[in-house]
């Protein structure tokens, strides 16, 4: 855990940067940096924390990226365009923020004198459509161009390789995090366990792409947030890729689905719809790496996880 630290947060209020507030804000202070696209934090008691300042901004602006770097010991870079419907849609502006604003940020990085670490928030998409039991040091594997699907993807990949070299020639002390599927409370967005547990709740049909039969390991989120913590006070961290998730708890989407309507006690039916795009068909992460450098070893099953997620969104529905 750290302590008196001055961190800030590119894309903050999302559901990922709201849960690392959460376990920061006591004993450190809090610098979001975000335009609010998606948002999990104005609503919670967090913002009138007195550890906590808000600025309205974009990555892509350099100016402002650069003033809000000032001073900082710790960077946690999570802004980006994500959602596969989203980046589909708008794949001019997900490469521009991702590239532009993760150049901006590291050159900013690079000019404070007292920056610890720098965390860039990657994807595990840079594995393909195939990635099974794959580690850090495996050949990433992109689709065609000419995909929207993969400018997400492809634009993560260069970031990874423009923090390495930030490290390697600058001395930023950077770290790369590869999520695998993260869901839990609070969750916003596209989430397929979130899109599942709304509608189950509901009692609506549940819709599932083409047989549903595409793999993935889902990670709650505290265990997440548990590996980015450790790498922000691990120097044998720096200069890495970790892969962060838990391939426990790996089964299809429509059994997800299945799961999902059991758990929650729902009369949801499941819809299976023709999906006629590239969707990345296996993804279990090797957490080999995290497991000796971080001592990073997921705790929830999925089941647990998924208790949890259903209780938050019950209440959230009845308020």
């Amino acid at each position: 855990m750290l302590y008196n630290k001055n961190i800030l947060i590119t894309g903050g209020a999302g559901f990922i940067g709201t849960k690392l507030i959460e376990q920061l804000i006591e004993h450190n202070k809090i610098t979001v940096l975000d335009i609010l696209h998606r948002d999990a934090l104005t609503h919670t008691p967090l913002m009138a924390h007195p550890n906590l300042t808000f600025i309205k901004g974009d990555v892509r602006d350099s100016a402002t990226v650069k003033e809000a770097a000032q001073h900082r010991t710790h960077i946690i870079h999570l802004a980006s365009i994500a959602g596969v419907d989203t980046v589909m849609n708008n794949p001019v502006l997900t490469m521009e923020v991702t590239i532009k604003g993760t150049f901006n940020i590291l050159e900013a990085a690079e000019q404070v004198t007292t920056l610890e670490r720098f965390v860039d928030i990657s994807t595990s998409e840079v594995f393909g459509s195939y990635a099974f039991r794959v580690n850090e040091q495996d050949v990433t594997s992109l689709g065609a161009v000419g995909h929207a699907r993969w400018t997400y993807a492809v634009s993560k990949l260069a970031t990874e390789h423009l923090a390495h070299v930030m490290y390697q020639q600058r001395n930023v002390p950077a770290v790369t995090i590869r999520p695998f599927n993260i869901f839990g409370p609070g969750q916003v967005g596209e989430g397929a366990i979130h899109h599942f547990v709304v509608k189950a709740l509901k009692n609506d049909p549940i819709q599932v792409h083409n047989d549903g039969d595409q793999i993935r390991a889902w990670c709650y989120i505290d265990d997440f947030v548990d590996g980015l913590l450790r790498t922000l006070s691990n120097d044998n961290a720096v200069g890495r890729a970790f892969n962060i998730g838990n391939p426990r708890t790996a089964l299809t989407v429509h059994n997800l689905a299945v799961l999902i309507v059991k758990l929650a006690n729902s009369e949801s039916r499941i819809e299976h719809i023709e999906w006629p795009y590239t969707d990345v068909e296996l993804r279990i992460p090797d957490i080999s790496a995290a497991k000796s450098v971080l001592n990073y070893h997921p705790h929830f099953d999925l089941e647990e996880g998924l208790l949890r997620t259903i209780d938050w969104y019950r209440q959230k529905l009845q308020s």
